[in-house]
């Protein structure tokens, strides 16, 4: 019941990656590498704000497990103020170092067609953490199904902007790849006023929404929510950077390849948002029954988010083996990519359950506050492990863009192992301290 909005509302936000992804592959595979290019560097200090918004989730149910509403309204004006003041600095750090992209070693052309776009959704992250915020706060309240309409609503009307804005039908002007840019722009603006404006009227929530203190301070809270949301925000980041480096990677042999792989990265990362449902769920239920004292039932939550994602990911994974000649066409025309397109989606089928359990696995243990030897795993499998599979594979070896997604799912197989085991050995330290007490 948890998880199911979360898994519709975030494949509807991955839904809009396909739908920019497809409507910008209309111009062409030069533009549809450019808005791969700019995402690739986008999404790595954009993740890291968003694990720092995942931060107030655990604190939240943590007090509803407790039955502590006025700790839970404390938790909600801190973490407006700490994502805000990340988003802000997030934004000037991408500006500054969009001064680097030369660089990076792209394609002229594709350097060229993506600099204005990169400064529009760089611009477009201010607005998104603010959504989160009071997504993530609403969430560690059990209550997902209003940020699952949100999120649908804004995603038709980013489609519907990009479609006017691309190719400039019904008068609108011709913008190409920045017409892309200020429709997610506009859409997410759209999205923190309407999750603010449920915030904060919604009547079961007024209990923690009224009578706000806003210029009281607590440092405890900060350090909390900081404790908690930093580390997960640097997990995101040695994740993604090390997908974002792939698609650098690929960006050196050629476009295509580099086309290649953002086709079938956006198509598995719709299975990804899918488990992070599933990972929503399990970080509300462990963090809920921690603050309550039920240790069976934490881990009997864990467990059966495990087994569930487990099999949707095993689903997904047979729609990727049958369709992997199919879906490729949607976005491009050029035999070259459809086929290196097919090649990678193979290799995603293989990740796809690693991949599921790593994100759930990394939920429980945010629900347990447990995020130091987390991020510990997640750096040596993807950065150390993953990266230099990657290279290797796809260099030294010469099996181009296949060995480097074979590299990727390395670092999957060994970050889910390892996070796994570590959930387990807390979960029955904390049970034979319940017996033992």
């Amino acid at each position: 019941a948890i998880a199911w909005p979360v898994m519709i509302g975030q494949i509807g936000h991955v839904s809009v990656g396909l739908a920019d992804s497809i409507m910008i592959g209309g111009l062409g595979t030069v533009s549809l590498a450019a808005g791969a290019f700019a995402n690739s560097v986008f999404v790595v200090p954009m993740v890291f704000g968003i694990g720092m918004a995942y931060g107030l989730t655990t604190p939240i149910a943590n007090a509803d497990g407790e039955g502590a509403p006025l700790k839970a309204r404390s938790f909600l004006k801190h973490g407006i103020y700490l994502n805000g003041f990340v988003a802000v600095l997030m934004f000037l750090v991408l500006l500054g170092f969009q001064n680097l992209l030369p660089f990076m070693g792209q394609d002229p052309a594709v350097l060229e067609e993506s600099r204005s776009y990169f400064t529009i959704i760089c611009l477009s992250l201010i607005p998104l953490l603010g959504f989160l915020t009071f997504k993530q706060f609403a969430e560690g309240l059990s209550d997902t199904r209003v940020a699952m309409v949100i999120s649908i609503a804004a995603n038709l009307i980013n489609i519907g902007l990009n479609y006017l804005l691309i190719h400039g039908h019904f008068g609108f002007p011709q913008l190409g790849l920045d017409g892309a840019g200020l429709a997610t722009l506009i859409a997410r603006i759209l999205m923190v006023m309407s999750m603010a404006i449920y915030v904060f009227r919604k009547p079961a929530f007024k209990v923690y929404t009224a009578g706000i203190e806003w210029l009281v301070i607590e440092k405890e809270r900060f350090k909390t929510l900081f404790n908690i949301g930093f580390p997960s925000g640097l997990q995101y980041i040695f994740e993604v950077s090390t997908f974002a480096m792939a698609a650098v990677m690929a960006g050196w042999i050629n476009p295509e390849s580099l086309a290649a792989h953002q086709i079938a990265i956006s198509l598995a990362s719709v299975s990804y948002m899918a488990a992070s449902g599933f990972g929503a769920a399990a970080n509300v239920r462990v963090s809920n029954q921690l603050g309550a004292g039920n240790i069976p039932s934490l881990r009997r939550a864990a467990h059966s988010n495990f087994v569930l994602v487990l099999g949707l990911m095993t689903l997904f994974g047979l729609v990727y083996l049958f369709g992997r000649h199919y879906f490729p066409s949607f976005y491009s025309d050029d035999p070259k990519v459809i086929a290196l397109s097919g090649q990678l989606l193979i290799v995603a089928v293989a990740f796809q359950i690693f991949d599921g359990m790593q994100v759930t696995t990394l939920s429980a243990l945010r629900g347990l506050s447990e995020t130091r030897i987390p991020t510990l795993i997640v750096f040596v499998s993807y950065w150390i492990i993953g990266f230099a599979a990657c290279y290797t594979l796809g260099f030294t070896f010469k099996l181009g863009p296949l060995g480097i997604w074979i590299g990727l799912a390395t670092g999957l197989i060994v970050a889910s192992s390892l996070l796994f085991w570590r959930f387990e050995y807390l979960v029955k330290q904390l049970l034979k301290k319940e017996l033992n007490g």
